[in-house]
């Protein structure tokens, strides 16, 4: 008996309990660099562990940010699949069956679309419309080309529209997008690694006078403008780093 697929909101990322260790582990190791360079003071730690759970809340965005790519590349070869069981002659219910089949082999079982497709194979047998499904599944994942493959897919049966050429034009227009996303990742790579870099040069320099001059910066950790000061640089600092990352963001 096949087991039951539950719908997901890929909007929603629960952390696995190794992710929150290490996820953990990072903010605290972020929190203790902080308060080393810029106050070295305990109290302050305790004021700056909020950033801790910040963290958390970020490197969770980033696994849904990842997990929705992932279904963006693996509709593709799911389109791809169903185009190839639809010019075997296939009715669309069995050509969904043999698409599943397809991507169990490629990406595994537990894979997201291939958990799609088990659900939307699983409807199917209940008469629930395959453009019914994947809208929904496009409102789950926010990606815009299943959205739109459903807009065409009602537009297609209403119509009467050629099932083989629809899917073509569905996936060379894909195909085109996920190239100019990964030529501009590929761009990007050498400017994130940029900022990365210069985003540790100003910690690296406070790093390098605190060993080698410890007592040459004792001034802006002992006084109340001192503290004022460095909170001012980390300020700053945040500022420029989040804006570097900002302008290295470009969605396709």
């Amino acid at each position: 008996m096949k087991k039951a697929v539950k719908k997901i909101d890929y909007n929603v990322y629960k952390l696995s309990w190794k992710q929150w260790l290490q996820y953990t582990a990072e903010s605290v190791v972020l929190c203790c660099t902080i308060n080393y360079l810029f106050y070295q003071s305990p109290a302050v730690f305790l004021f700056i562990l909020p950033i801790a759970a910040w963290y958390i809340r970020q490197r969770r965005r980033q696994q849904i940010q990842l997990r929705k790519k992932r279904i963006h590349y693996q509709f593709k070869e799911a389109l791809s699949a169903l185009q190839v069981g639809i010019s075997a002659g296939y009715s669309l219910d069995n050509a969904v069956r043999e698409t599943r089949k397809d991507l169990e082999r490629i990406y595994g079982k537990t894979a997201e679309m291939t958990m799609e497709f088990s659900y939307m194979e699983i409807q199917l047998k209940h008469s629930i419309p395959l453009e019914e499904l994947l809208y929904d599944l496009g409102i789950r994942s926010r990606v815009e080309d299943i959205l739109n493959f459903s807009d065409i897919l009602v537009q297609s049966k209403k119509m009467g529209g050629n099932m083989k050429e629809i899917l073509q034009k569905c996936i060379g227009s894909m195909e085109e997008r996920i190239q100019v996303k990964k030529e501009i990742d590929t761009i990007l790579a050498s400017k994130k690694m940029e900022q990365r870099i210069m985003s540790i040069i100003p910690l690296g320099i406070i790093l390098y006078m605190r060993l080698t001059s410890p007592g040459f910066l004792d001034v802006l950790y002992d006084t109340a403008a001192g503290v004022c000061v460095m909170t001012l640089c980390l300020a700053i600092y945040l500022f420029a780093f989040f804006w570097g990352v900002r302008l290295t963001e470009i969605e396709v």
